[in-house]
């Protein structure tokens, strides 16, 4: 099983989450994830199995809750499900697993940090068309061949 603790996640997700066992409908409910994909998490293996009551319904802790929104947390990172399953996996052996674990997050927060610096050359190279685009269309060269002055609204057929 994978928890967290507060300094992982946001204090208002800790307060949403129920502290009684939850039904799959509120379990979807609380992580933003379908039924049905969480049924799937479970059956390849990226979530548990939830326990299940005398009448053979699923009920998920406020720990199995906790868990599932940390692994999609590494989801909208970019993290692969084989890559999370093997974090929970390392997660349930216990505090043996702590360093390699530690490790896994480590490599994954510096591709994160890549791909932000990435992200942010392209942020670049769009905030630098949009101001020359804009800087055209509000001061035409009328001496370059191929730039003709924008037509005004109400002159256009």
């Amino acid at each position: 099983m994978v928890t967290i603790t507060k300094g992982e996640d946001t204090m208002q997700e800790m307060q949403a989450i129920p502290e009684i066992a939850t039904s799959i409908k509120q379990a979807a409910e609380v992580t933003g994830l379908s039924e049905d994909t969480i049924r799937y998490y479970e059956r390849v293996g990226l979530l548990p199995y939830a326990e299940r009551k005398a009448n053979g319904h699923r009920h998920y802790t406020r720990e199995h809750l906790q868990g599932i929104l940390f692994l999609m947390r590494l989801k909208a990172t970019g993290m692969t499900i084989e890559e999370m399953k093997h974090y929970r996996e390392l997660s349930s052996q216990g505090s043996d697993t702590l360093e390699l674990r530690y490790s896994i997050l480590e490599e994954h927060q510096a591709a994160i940090g890549r791909e932000i610096a990435r992200l942010q050359e392209t942020q670049k190279i769009i905030d630098y068309k949009l101001s020359h685009y804009k800087e055209l269309i509000e001061h035409p060269d009328l001496s370059d061949p191929n730039c003709d002055p924008p037509v005004p609204p109400q002159s256009r057929p």
